[in-house]
């Protein structure tokens, strides 16, 4: 791989056409870029020199590409040994620079899949997110969290197989919860043999495998024979497992018959916006779709958003065998041959035109719509509420990027702040950040001060990360819970920081600490109050309320790590399993401090120098 930057006076096409000299016919990426070096585009190709020739020529570009031209003044190239090579590099890129006119992946997030674990004699089936490190077997992806705990939940119903973590496991005298509302068989006390465990884990595994009927036929014939020997009870809980069953087959909508594993992906773009529906079918099931919103690169038609779109998306994620696409891509050959280069085995893409699979895609094409159009209504009612927040509050022009800060203790401890992000899309959920409270100088419960310490972490942090405010990371207002004290805080900070240009506001309850009576506060003005039916006090209290919410869930889990938290926390070379296993041996961790070297030895999984080391722990504290 070789890299070669250009400098030169030149732009627009004259500037292309001097690189040409530079490349041969080699396949490769290339970027490129404005007066301020920032990356406009990455694109791939199978012969560098011909393609970059086409940006060459003064005519006959669309108006997208046209202006790209224009605003470019350098390039930067990089040769790959195959074009395949070449299309792996350019979606990296494309995700690492996110340049302005390729179609970008903004929402990438990995899925959760169902683990049945392999490494316990009475498996345990859970959720499971991330990467696959843990013994066992994966069925997945499903499309959400709440896909796999429908899911889950019925499982348990039919199957009777345990959730409980391994430590639980060994800890039970008698059966949970669950085992009392038939949602678990109860193998941590013996009340099913391992033979019988292992036939229901068996039967779960075939039904995420594409089973279903076959089980189904199963426990009827068993409830059947139950009810001929009048064991009615046990004929009543087969019934139910069934019934459960048949939850889980309906709430999958549609089952394909003649698809076994793909995905379904279909494209819908209107007014310069997209929206891509994703359905997950596995074993000749729905396992739920998901739907996102890439950005178009200014102008991308259909076959280079979708392209795009596949590249990114299967960046980290396993591809099934076969990927039933609304629309023909750019390159299917060569996204074919990545795909199945990545998964080991042959991918298949299909444009289906009649049959079952152009059924799945019409449905999913219907749903890439309708989403596209909530989407679109809802982002008019957004900027028509920035537009109101702009004249209510005086500003110059409607903010595209709102950051609300709020703080949560009990009485001091365990303080955290919380900043959360609204814009022209809504609420910026991957753009939230918590603030544990580090000055330990502050009074417990000083609010003022525990702001502080946030804004200026936080712009302390802006200032250094991006000082010229080329990035779009920078407020254009801040919303502070609090009145005149906490915006005479503010203003303090923001001066001392030499941050003048962007505007704070604080947000107190008014009278009675009603909600609909709030005062907003500006620095060195008189507060005031919107009507109470006005759409920006709500939009004000929304944005209040999420801020609110999300630093008290941020300290409660704070709080709560806290609460589990113990000395053998601090000991070196003591890790979660031999916590667990001074825990269990001895029964708390002030018996593990107490406990004398002989004892510690005595700890299966705990060597001799460990011991040594964690009875010189205590003993020299002590």
């Amino acid at each position: 791989m070789s890299e070669s930057p250009s400098e030169t006076p030149l732009s627009g096409h004259r500037l292309i056409a001097s690189q040409l000299r530079l490349l041969d016919s080699s396949p490769g990426v290339y970027r490129m870029l404005d007066a301020q070096s920032r990356v406009l585009y990455v694109g791939k190709a199978r012969n560098l020199k011909r393609r970059v020739a086409n940006y060459a020529k003064p005519t006959g570009h669309s108006a997208r590409i046209a202006r790209m031209i224009r605003e470019t003044t350098e390039m930067m190239f990089l040769t790959t040994r195959t074009e395949t090579e070449a299309l792996l590099l350019e979606q990296n890129l494309i995700k690492q620079l996110k340049p302005r006119y390729n179609v970008l992946l903004r929402d990438d997030k990995s899925f959760p899949n169902i683990l049945v674990s392999r490494s316990h004699a009475f498996p345990q089936i859970k959720k499971h997110r991330g990467a696959r490190k843990e013994k066992g077997h994966y069925y997945g992806p499903f499309a959400s969290a709440d896909a796999v705990n429908r899911t889950l939940n019925q499982l348990q119903k039919v199957f009777l197989l345990r959730n409980c973590t391994d430590a639980n496991f060994e800890s039970r005298t008698r059966p949970c919860l669950l085992y009392q509302i038939k949602r678990c068989s109860g193998p941590c006390v013996g009340l099913i043999s391992e033979a019988d465990y292992a036939q229901s884990v068996k039967d779960a595994e075939r039904f995420l495998s594409g089973g279903s009927t076959d089980i189904q036929e199963t426990l009827a014939a068993e409830m059947q024979a139950a009810s001929d020997a009048m064991e009615f009870e046990r004929a009543a809980a087969l019934r139910d497992r069934i019934r459960a069953l048949t939850t889980v087959q309906g709430s999958q909508g549609i089952n394909p018959r003649g698809v076994a594993e793909a995905d379904v992906i279909a494209l819908h773009m209107e007014g310069g916006q997209a929206c891509v529906q994703v359905f997950f079918i596995r074993a000749n099931q729905n396992w739920g779709n998901r739907d996102f919103y890439p950005r178009t690169g200014s102008g991308a038609e259909e076959p280079e958003v979708l392209e795009a779109f596949m590249g990114q998306f299967y960046d980290t994620k396993e591809p099934p065998r076969q990927i039933l696409l609304s629309h023909p891509i750019e390159n299917p050959d060569l996204m074919a041959q990545a795909l199945s280069d990545k998964k080991g085995r042959k991918v298949e893409l299909l444009v289906p035109l009649r049959g079952e699979k152009a059924e799945l895609v019409a449905g999913a094409a219907r749903n890439a719509r309708e989403s596209l159009a909530r989407k679109m209504s809802e982002a008019a009612t957004q900027a028509r509420l920035l537009d109101g927040l702009a004249e209510a509050f005086g500003l110059e022009t409607p903010p595209e990027r709102i950051e609300v800060y709020d703080n949560s203790h009990i009485q001091g401890t365990n303080a955290v702040g919380g900043m959360i992000v609204a814009g022209r899309e809504g609420f910026l959920k991957s753009q939230y950040r918590k603030f544990n409270i580090k000055d330990e100088s502050l009074t417990p419960g000083d609010d003022f001060g525990m702001m502080k310490e946030v804004l200026n972490r936080r712009f302390k942090r802006l200032l250094k990360e991006d000082p010229d405010r080329e990035t779009d990371a920078w407020p254009d207002l801040l919303l502070i819970d609090g009145g005149a004290g906490q915006v005479s805080a503010v203003a303090e900070i923001m001066a001392d920081l030499g941050v003048d240009d962007v505007p704070f506001i604080g947000v107190a309850k008014g009278i009675d600490r009603d909600a609909g009576k709030e005062e907003f506060h500006r620095p060195g003005q008189r507060p005031f109050a919107l009507k109470r039916n006005d759409p920006v006090l709500y939009f004000v209290q929304r944005l209040r309320d999420e801020a609110h919410r999300f630093a008290i869930g941020t300290h409660r889990a704070k709080r709560a790590k806290a609460v589990g938290a113990t000395p053998l926390d601090d000991v070196p070379g003591v890790g979660a399993t031999r916590k667990r296993a001074l825990l269990t041996h001895f029964g708390s961790a002030k018996a593990v401090a107490r406990a004398d070297l002989a004892d510690l030895k005595a700890v299966d999984g705990i060597s001799d120098t460990l011991a040594e080391t964690i009875y010189d722990y205590f003993h020299e504290k002590g």
